[in-house]
């Protein structure tokens, strides 16, 4: 078989993987009122066998039930709008077999997605209008393929992302992508008229075939729901002042003067649901949120896509856990979201989210030096290898650029058991600060700040994290071959 004939099968065999990973995150959505309403009758079922006398103390938990089955329709109503506006960027029609057939041993290594956590090359963007190309963990840790990213041209203009694993080459959704002929790996955005294209997209998920899936992947979906309360709504403010806004102010300081003709660059890796990434674009940086998880990225499409109005969606996110609630309005309380409308926030032109994972997306020549900052919240413990992390960080950051941290060190796969195969790599702050300046950084300050992670902030119980929180700028590009024992 020739090469080109190998390469070919190896695409074809990626693919292949990622329709079945997204196939299967899709049914973990399509399954979350089920999931929800079998939790709702296993609560009604321990009611039953309570005695007589028992039952007549808490006459109001049958009315209780009802509630959370209109809450979880809610949420279902949320979920379901936002997978009829995901436009997965593979074809979805595929066989489920058909990884099974190409699979002979001749496609060597591939990037498959993860069941766990699920590389993502979904889109997000801003948009100030409808459109009808509607596009698009790990919850895990705290709460727990190589990307394709467009920039926008102005404000109306959606970023967009190919799912293609094997170039850097940009991808456009409501965005048309042009490619320059005389270059292979260029490519220019042009203002696509949406006006005239009707409304209805191909809906995918009613022909797709979907499954139960474990309840593991339903829990993901859950995180999701609390994670939209950290980014996108009132209640979640305490915590992004927590969390973002001693980040926004360190920008703000080290680059106090953002020209809107040449604008500073910053990279927001585990971008998570985009708010951070959409704050810094704010501020007047060129922003790019890069994100891992399909989880996070088609709800992320959908928030900064389609959302037309501040509130315009209701969701009750802390329904799904009975335990160290203050009453039952509080667990049951609706939030209402989004807080503010993404497409008014008053974006810099070139606002992107990219996705992928980080390493593979950004260890590539063409990012080497592209970078004023990067931001990472909660994220450095998402490595299989933080040596890795921060050698890249370095290399695409330019001299005398600045990394901004803040965040613990709860390493995702510390205790991924049975699975011997899988990479953990895990430092204290001291090593990982070590390991910082010995590929070329300097830190110029560096705190603890205590926070908390997608918590309700009504609950009886809170975990709180006191993170890691530093500046570090980047001195020089001469990095010693070998670190001291």
């Amino acid at each position: 078989m020739s090469t080109t004939d190998d390469e070919l099968r190896r695409r074809k065999y990626e693919e292949a993987l990622e329709v079945k990973s997204l196939r299967r995150i899709i049914s973990a959505y399509l399954n979350y009122p089920e999931a929800a309403e079998e939790d709702v009758k296993r609560y009604e079922r321990s009611f039953r066998r309570l005695p007589v006398a028992h039952k007549a103390l808490l006459t109001h938990l049958p009315l209780k039930y009802q509630k959370l089955r209109r809450c979880i329709s809610k949420n279902t109503f949320f979920i379901f709008e936002m997978l009829k506006a995901f436009e997965p960027p593979v074809d979805m029609s595929q066989d489920d077999d058909v990884c099974d057939h190409l699979d002979d041993g001749s496609c060597g290594h591939v990037h498959a997605h993860s069941e766990d956590r699920d590389p993502c090359c979904g889109s997000a963007s801003i948009s100030g209008r409808s459109h009808s190309n509607k596009s698009g963990e790990v919850c895990a840790g705290h709460e727990g393929k190589n990307g394709n990213c467009c920039e926008p041209e102005s404000e109306n203009v959606a970023v967009g992302l190919e799912c293609q694993k094997d170039t850097h080459k940009d991808g456009c959704d409501n965005a048309t992508c042009v490619k320059d002929q005389n270059s292979h790996d260029s490519l220019t955005v042009a203002n696509k008229d949406t006006s005239s294209v009707p409304p209805e997209s191909p809906d995918y998920f009613e022909s797709m075939p979907h499954f139960h899936v474990p309840l593991v992947d339903v829990d993901k979906v859950r995180c999701v729901i609390r994670n939209i309360v950290r980014d996108w709504a009132a209640e979640g403010q305490k915590e992004r002042d927590q969390c973002y806004q001693p980040i926004l102010e360190e920008l703000v300081r080290h680059f106090p003067e953002r020209s809107k003709e040449s604008p500073p660059t910053c990279l927001v890796p585990g971008a998570g649901l985009g708010r951070l990434a959409l704050e810094i674009s704010c501020l007047g940086f060129i922003s790019q949120g890069n994100e891992f998880s399909y989880y996070m990225m088609i709800c992320s499409s959908f928030i900064l896509n389609q959302t037309q109005d501040v509130g315009e969606w209701t969701i009750h996110p802390w329904i799904h856990s009975n335990c160290n609630s203050l009453s039952d309005a509080d667990q049951l309380r609706a939030v209402s979201i989004p807080d503010i409308h993404p497409a008014g926030a008053g974006i810099t032109e070139g606002f992107s989210m990219c996705g992928g994972d980080f390493v593979e997306v950004y260890n590539d020549p063409s990012q080497v030096g592209a970078w004023d900052a990067v931001v990472t919240c909660f994220f450095l413990d998402t490595a299989h290898n933080i040596v890795e992390y921060i050698e890249i960080i370095s290399k695409i950051l330019k001299d005398g650029g600045v990394w901004i941290n803040l965040g613990p060190l709860l390493y995702h796969f510390a205790d991924m058991y049975g699975q011997e195969d899988e990479m953990s790599v895990e430092l204290s702050l001291e090593d990982v600060k070590r390991v910082a300046i010995h590929y070329g950084f300097k830190l110029e300050a560096e705190k603890t700040i205590e926070t908390t992670y997608t918590t309700n902030p009504r609950a009886m119980m809170q975990n709180h994290y006191f993170s890691a929180f530093w500046t570090m700028r980047k001195v020089g590009t001469g990095v010693q071959e070998s670190m001291d024992e």
